[in-house]
């Protein structure tokens, strides 16, 4: 299984006029049952989002306020990501009358064409602050704070890279977080850019968009979904020149030969292209040659057996990467009896 989580957006995708419909929520429990994580990336605060939609303790995460905090419904914990918004700010918008008006945790919300407004105050104010725009709404919150930077706090939690998750999403403030996923996908009704970045368009919209992904992650799993983005270029054809590539979806490849023709060299290139486009690796090392590997982590030497407990902890971080030097390790001579 490679995909082994989904993450949505609330309102344009998995719901309609911010209600999500019986069908949509059997759906997220027939994918749950597979042994998948569900993440909701959000725009809404918590406690709207509660409201409106009572069962989500059927999501392992929900990222709300933008990015802003992540909530695992199964403890109740908060995990607050941002500030809260300056004072100062929030009652100078209150002076203009912008409105609508909310404040969250960190973000503060209004409505289009209030932006105008809020740009003057953050500029008199001298803030490094962010208008997010989702579809007629107008967030503000900490530059940097977006959907891909919380999605990214939640994934760490759960242990998981953003290679095997696949997203979807409509709306302005979901092209960070369906960049950063292995696959991201736009429901039918997304805003056309939208569609544009997305690896994938469903044919249905909102619910029924999810639920057409779900049914084909759960009958497929991620192979239906195979995409340029983030294959790894190994070489050229000799024949044709045309570039060769090593999906993440299945495949491997196999270097033989004899001693001494570079094959340690050619696994060496491979893994600095598994560093660009930040996949994990692990190299098991029988004879020490690849210590000096970027980004790794060396498990193990000459003297000292490697810990496979060690190595798992380590594995179990998805920016890790190691190498297991098996020098250590004492071989036995076959029996001759």
């Amino acid at each position: 299984m490679y995909a082994l989580a989904l993450a949505t957006d609330y309102d344009g995708t998995l719901a309609e006029n911010g209600i999500v419909s019986g069908a949509t929520r059997a759906a997220l429990g027939r994918l749950k049952e597979t042994g998948r994580k569900l993440i909701m990336v959000t725009g809404r605060e918590l406690a709207d989002l509660e409201s409106v939609f009572p069962e989500l303790g059927i999501f392992d995460k929900v990222v709300a306020e933008n990015g802003a905090l992540v909530y695992t419904p199964a403890s109740k914990k908060v995990r607050i990501l941002a500030p809260a918004p300056p004072a100062e700010f929030v009652d100078r918008l209150m002076m203009r009358k912008v409105a609508p008006l909310s404040m969250g945790r960190s973000v503060v919300a209004t409505r289009e064409p209030n932006e105008t407004i809020v740009l003057e105050v953050i500029k008199d104010l001298g803030l490094e602050l962010e208008i997010i725009f989702n579809k007629g709404a107008v967030m503000v919150l900490p530059s940097g704070v977006n959907k891909a930077t919380g999605l990214a706090a939640a994934l760490e939690d759960l242990e998981l890279s953003a290679h095997n998750v696949v997203g979807i999403g409509d709306a302005e403030n979901d092209h960070a977080f369906l960049r950063a996923v292995g696959v991201g996908v736009a429901v039918a009704n997304a805003l056309p850019k939208v569609r544009e970045t997305a690896d994938h368009v469903t044919n249905g919209a909102r619910g029924a968009g999810v639920r057409e992904l779900i049914e084909a992650l759960i009958s497929q799993d991620a192979a239906f979904l195979d995409t340029a983005r983030h294959r790894i270029e190994i070489g050229a054809d000799d024949g044709s020149g045309a570039v060769m590539h090593l999906s993440p979806r299945g495949g491997s490849v196999l270097l033989a030969g004899t001693s001494g023709i570079g094959k340690s060299t050619l696994a060496t290139a491979l893994t600095e292209r598994f560093v660009e486009q930040g996949f994990q690796f692990c190299v098991l090392d029988p004879e020490g040659d690849y210590e000096e590997l970027e980004d790794v982590l060396v498990v193990g030497d000459a003297k000292s057996p490697p810990s496979s407990r060690e190595i798992f902890d380590l594995l179990s971080k998805p920016s890790n990467n190691v190498a297991v030097n098996m020098l250590g390790i004492k071989t036995r001579a076959p029996n001759s009896g």
